[in-house]
């Protein structure tokens, strides 16, 4: 495996997955004199797929329904 000259290296499959490194994961290099680490970044909101799922929905609803009038709604209760 080599680096590009823009620095860029392809981790292999394998790897990110048992790694997590999901696509736009944020990570961070790590150097302590010998050896380098990729690690992925945890910021406060949370850094998982759902994490980004829920604080890019968090706030769009609209209607002025409750939380309970919702699960109502998604159990089929009337």
């Amino acid at each position: 495996m080599r680096i590009t000259s823009k620095g860029q290296v392809t981790i292999p499959a394998d790897i990110r997955e048992k790694a997590g490194l999901l696509p736009h994961t944020e990570v961070a290099f790590e150097y302590d004199g010998k050896f380098t680490r990729i690690v992925p970044v945890v910021s406060e909101q949370g850094n998982s797929r759902g994490d980004r799922i829920v604080a890019r929905l968090r706030g769009r609803l609209r209607g002025g329904l409750t939380t309970d009038e919702i699960m109502a709604m998604t159990r089929g209760e009337d």
